[in-house]
């Protein structure tokens, strides 16, 4: 049966997870149910909440992930595939099985405890958004936020929704401390493209009025360009990041396209279904940036790509950051870790904080 949009959610397939041992057949009731599936939202108690990496290619070494799947159904998000490993789809069930970390800041706390402890930015939303829709009932971004405060910890936060507006009384004392930075991501400004691309996302005003919000509280932000997908949105380049700058950014940074494991699939199981006059033309564009394949996962090539194409978006990008005095690498490096004040009991201070 040919994938069909479903509205209001990214993903138009939901390929069985790399790890599966077994594949379900559902007649055509069942499909038709399954392809217009609800969100269910569950618990999951963390053992550890921050993840470690040692990739070059990202400004952090450390980060948390408060949800599991994302309902914002980005069809692009490289995070899709970590659903594999509970045994869920990464296509629809990605977007509408979100898992919570109830525990999350107790965790944090105890990593936080730990003798051995060294004080490094962390991030929030590297893989999921910490500010999708279920986070507005629960509140655990909101939760770590107070944690990172009251302890004085450096954070680092990514995200594309809206809902980071109610914590700007928290983020406005982290950033008079130099505690936070924050990358919001526009990867179009196109309503109809957006509709498609990241359904549940807020429009791309949402996120440019946030920034000005930011801007004025006084917590530096910069713009995530991400993804630039080739004869999709990256005519846009230039632009994006002229508004951006128009509403307080100072720096920014982009990301190409990234296709791991089975988001090949859903990527082009999605251009099938909604852009099926260029979907050849889009996949060999991001061959030729791959060195021929449909991903280069290579420290150092897979969030830029390499030949022709993709110095071409480097090129656009630079020239265009330089034009508007916009520093060109969305770091952390301007964070105090200076100031972090561990948990448990802590020594006199003879009456100041």
């Amino acid at each position: 049966m040919k994938n069909q949009a479903v509205k209001g959610r990214g993903a138009v397939s939901s390929p069985t997870g790399r790890f599966a041992r077994t594949t379900v057949e559902l007649d055509a009731e069942e499909g038709a149910a399954a392809r217009r599936p609800e969100t269910v939202i569950s618990a999951m108690e963390a053992r550890s909440i921050v993840t470690s990496n040692n990739s070059p290619d990202i400004q952090f070494d450390r980060s948390i992930n408060p949800y599991q799947g994302c309902e914002h159904g980005c069809v692009y998000c490289y995070a899709r595939p970590s659903h594999s490993y509970l045994d869920l789809s990464p296509g629809l069930d990605f977007e509408t099985r979100i898992f919570y970390k109830p525990n999350a800041a107790a965790r944090l706390i105890a990593e936080w405890e730990k003798p051995s402890y060294t004080v490094e930015p962390i991030a929030i939303g590297a893989n999921t958004d910490p500010y999708q829709p279920a986070e507005k009932e629960l509140g655990i971004t909101r939760e770590l936020l107070k944690t990172f405060l009251e302890y004085r910890h450096p954070v680092c936060l990514i995200t594309k929704g809206g809902l980071m507006m109610r914590d700007l009384d928290i983020l406005e004392e982290l950033a008079s401390m130099s505690l936070v930075t924050v990358a919001v991501s526009i990867p179009t400004l196109d309503p109809s493209l957006k509709r498609i691309l990241e359904p549940r996302v807020p429009d791309a005003r949402v996120r440019l009025n946030l920034m000005s919000a930011l801007a004025d509280a006084g917590v530096p932000v910069s713009l995530l360009l991400a993804p630039v997908i080739p004869a999709v949105n990256d005519m846009e380049i230039e632009t994006i990041l002229e508004r951006a700058v128009d509403h307080g950014i100072n720096r920014a940074s982009w990301i190409l396209l990234r296709l791991p494991h089975e988001l090949k699939q859903i990527f082009t199981d999605w251009l099938q279904a909604h852009l099926p006059d260029r979907a050849e033309h889009v996949m060999s564009l991001v061959r030729q940036s791959s060195g021929g394949r449909d991903y280069d996962s290579r420290y150092g090539h897979r969030q830029r790509g390499q030949g022709h194409y993709a110095r071409m978006i480097r090129d656009r990008f630079r020239a265009t950051c330089r034009k508007h005095g916009v520093n060109a690498n969305a770091g952390n490096d301007s964070l105090n870790c200076g100031l972090f004040r561990g948990p448990g009991p802590r020594q006199m201070t003879l009456g100041f904080d």
